[in-house]
């Protein structure tokens, strides 16, 4: 039983936005199955390098001490935003997510600096210069605007906002809705950027918990916070990128939801760094097969020479 062990240890990232993710977890294991926890930050690779990500092979710099960490023993679960986990590395072995809770906001938006006269992307002027941190945001953004000059901005959400309002680099940043409500700077956002104009990253707005699948009794503890409706979700997409297998530096996009009638739709798009290619797609299943969907729909972006546009991605 797990009230006759000592408290879970969770593990996580250090930034402000993941230690919010793990006080979340941290509270509904209280709520939800009666458990103490603490939490213990562990600087990744990821954090501490600031810059381009592909050199350090990818957002897998942020998961690789963290699981090293569960294999280990020395944390009990690891809280990951699913979004930072590859689709081209596997878990790793003798761990599975147990938990993925209830998805937030995968809306993109723009924040910009302060003092800005600007409040949305169609009022900047060509060649204003944008800031984002991930390769799918910035296809996305030139494809719609080629006009507009986005450079990448690394770091956690407060240092990215503090660096746009302090340096005047840029005129404006793009981040993720639920990581600014996170961190309690959701009043920053200037303008919600629709998921037609902007396509989430596989995972975006999920919190996936991982645990050791030799530990039945925490595995059992975590599946009272987990979501079936954001486990569907994911699993269409995750599938769809497995499918895809795309590199880290891959600008790939893929979003499911249940529509009003009661079916799973999922898009996926494939792009070239700078926008001027893609594969589109989207197709529509049952619920319950939302991994044959993620299949077929990266079979069909596959047919529409999304394997080119990967391979010819530097990484």
């Amino acid at each position: 039983m797990l009230s006759d062990r000592p408290a879970l240890r969770i593990g996580t990232r250090t930034s402000p936005m993941a230690m919010a993710q793990a006080r979340t977890v941290q509270r509904l294991l209280t709520e939800r199955a009666g458990v103490a926890s603490e939490i213990v930050g562990i600087s990744t690779t990821g954090d501490q390098w600031m810059g381009d990500l592909s050199k350090l092979g990818g957002k897998g710099a942020f998961l690789k001490q963290i699981e090293r960490a569960l294999v280990m023993g020395h944390v009990d679960i690891a809280v990951h935003a699913m979004k930072d986990v590859p689709g081209d590395v596997p878990l790793a072995e003798g761990t599975a997510f147990a938990a993925y809770l209830a998805r937030e906001d995968v809306h993109d938006v723009l924040v910009v600096r302060e003092g800005s006269k600007y409040r949305g992307l169609s009022e900047m002027p060509p060649g204003t210069r944008i800031g984002t941190s991930a390769v799918r945001r910035k296809a996305q953004i030139l494809k719609h605007r080629p006009d507009l000059h986005v450079d990448r901005i690394r770091g956690n959400v407060n240092s990215r906002i503090a660096r746009l309002d302090e340096r005047g680099e840029f005129e404006a940043v793009v981040l993720n809705a639920s990581g600014l409500h996170r961190t309690g700077l959701e009043h920053r956002a200037t303008e919600v950027i629709p998921t037609d104009a902007m396509c989430p990253p596989v995972g975006s707005g999920v919190v996936g918990v991982q645990c050791r699948t030799s530990d039945s009794g925490i595995a059992e503890a975590l599946r009272l916070l987990d979501d079936a409706e954001t486990r569907t979700l994911i699993t269409a997409e995750r599938t769809m990128l497995h499918g895809l297998r795309g590199h880290c530096n891959s600008p790939i996009a893929g979003h499911a939801h249940v529509t009003a009638d009661g079916q799973l739709s999922l898009r996926g798009m494939v792009f070239t760094r700078e926008g001027g290619r893609f594969a589109y797609a989207q197709e529509w299943d049952e619920p319950a097969r939302a991994a044959e969907l993620g299949a077929y729909v990266s079979a069909v972006l596959l047919r529409k020479g999304a394997r080119g546009i990967i391979d010819g991605i530097p990484h």
